[in-house]
């Protein structure tokens, strides 16, 4: 190994200068120092999310998230966000089907104003009604537009389609129906049952000593004690479709319509992910989107996008090719899609093929490494899929190992063109 690879390598994250910590309260703490410039980010999560929603009441977790901040016994909301501009710095919360999370920026003077309200904000919010009822109407703004965006419908509906009957095909953000039945005392319930820091992951990333960081979070969150105990949430098997599916979503007034075809994915840590999202790099996305962009949108001029993703989760995951198009050149799209698809599963990615995206994904690697918030994210995907502490350093080397081979027999194991949701939304057909 030259010592200009070696050096490369050891920019990279790795055991040597990710620290981990646990306290002993359940919170997992990853820090990696880095003094080029007096920033730091702040990310993490707890472990609860839409999988802990009541069905009546979808969207719970995700206005419990955004209600955090808008007061605490300490500061109410006008003085949190004075508190936080003061010193430029931020802080906001989320959520997902799994997580709530948190993200923040500071520079390092600022960090433990930034530790004291995210305490705050997850231990003792106080919920003002005003506030509940002012963020209600947002969120329910948010809903009206969500139900006139094609591209946003299309993608409800795909996943309502795919993973019928499980916490993935239900939007973390709820329906109108349900964040109008939302009180202040179910968003208190739930920050009072689901909110506790056994699997809590909090990642800081900048110019902070490793042994400072512990000693703050152990400072703020470590006396953060609890006697709930939550059932772990089990999720149902996901099925795949028996058939091909297809919807369409009518909104009238719309001159585009969107449609997604795809079909369920690999989960993020399985053997085969790799070969899966090479090849999703050839089918979709590199150059000008791959072969999908090729044929379907520079050749045939159907559509004004074209794409393919892979999108995999802690459960399970999709594969999709998603376009949008002119309203009369729908039904051709989807067929030239399904043919595209047909294609990558009847024969193996050329070799010039797959070295560009191999090139691409080993070139692109230090390059979303190069700031702060690139590595804190990675060290969050570290532990929220258990990759292992030195994964970014045997990063080249798994991608290096994928072969054309490799990638048609995982394409095999999840596309097949009988078995597709294809979901449209746009004017009447």
């Amino acid at each position: 190994m030259t010592s200009a690879v070696y050096s490369h390598l050891n920019s990279l994250p790795g055991p040597d200068d990710i620290h981990r910590y646990q306290l002993h309260n359940g919170i997992i703490l990853l820090t990696r120092p880095n003094f080029n410039n007096q920033s730091v980010v702040v990310n993490g999560y707890l472990q609860c999310g839409s999988m802990n929603d009541p069905r009546e009441k979808l969207g719970l977790a995700h206005f419990t998230a955004l209600s955090l901040m808008r007061g605490s016994t300490r500061r109410d909301f006008q003085q949190t966000y004075d508190a936080l501009e003061s010193v430029g710095a931020s802080l906001g919360f989320s959520s997902s089907v799994h997580h709530t999370s948190f993200g923040g920026r500071c520079l390092s003077e600022d960090l433990p104003l930034v530790f004291e309200i995210l305490s705050d904000s997850l231990r003792e919010p106080t919920f003002p009604v005003d506030q509940i009822e002012r963020l209600r109407t947002q969120l329910l703004t948010g809903l009206a537009i969500r139900a006139q965006d094609t591209d946003e419908m299309a993608s409800l509906t795909f996943d309502e389609t795919l993973f019928a009957n499980h916490p993935y095909g239900l939007p973390e953000d709820g329906y109108v129906e349900t964040i109008s039945q939302i009180t202040r005392d179910d968003i208190q319930h739930f920050q009072n049952v689901f909110y506790h820091p056994r699997g809590m992951v909090i990642v800081v990333v900048g110019a902070v000593e490793p042994e400072t960081c512990y000693d703050l979070v152990c400072r703020t969150l470590g006396n953060w004690m609890t006697e709930k105990t939550q059932p772990v949430c089990h999720f149902p098997i996901v099925q795949p479709l028996s058939q091909n599916v297809r919807r369409h979503i009518s909104i009238p007034g719309k001159s585009q319509s969107d449609v997604i075809i795809g079909t369920l994915g690999p989960k993020r840590n399985v053997p085969e992910y790799m070969a899966a999202s090479l090849g999703n790099s050839v089918l979709g996305q590199f150059g000008m989107m791959g072969r999908i962009g090729d044929v379907v949108r520079e050749k045939s001029g159907l559509a004004y996008h074209a794409s393919a993703s892979l999108n995999s989760w802690i459960e399970s995951g999709s594969w999709e090719v998603s376009a949008g198009v002119n309203p009369a050149n729908l039904d051709r799209t989807i067929d030239l899609v399904i043919r595209e698809l047909k294609r990558f599963i009847g024969e193996p990615v050329t070799a010039e093929e797959l070295a560009d995206s191999q090139a691409n994904f080993i070139g692109r690697l230090p390059l979303s490494l190069e700031s702060n918030g690139g590595v804190a994210g990675a060290l969050l995907n570290i532990e929220r899929f258990q990759l292992g502490l030195d994964y970014y350093r045997r990063y080249a080397d798994m991608i290096r190992a994928v072969t054309p081979d490799l990638v048609l027999e995982t394409a095999r194991r999840y596309i097949n063109p009988d078995r597709l949701a294809i979901i449209s939304a746009g004017p009447e057909k």
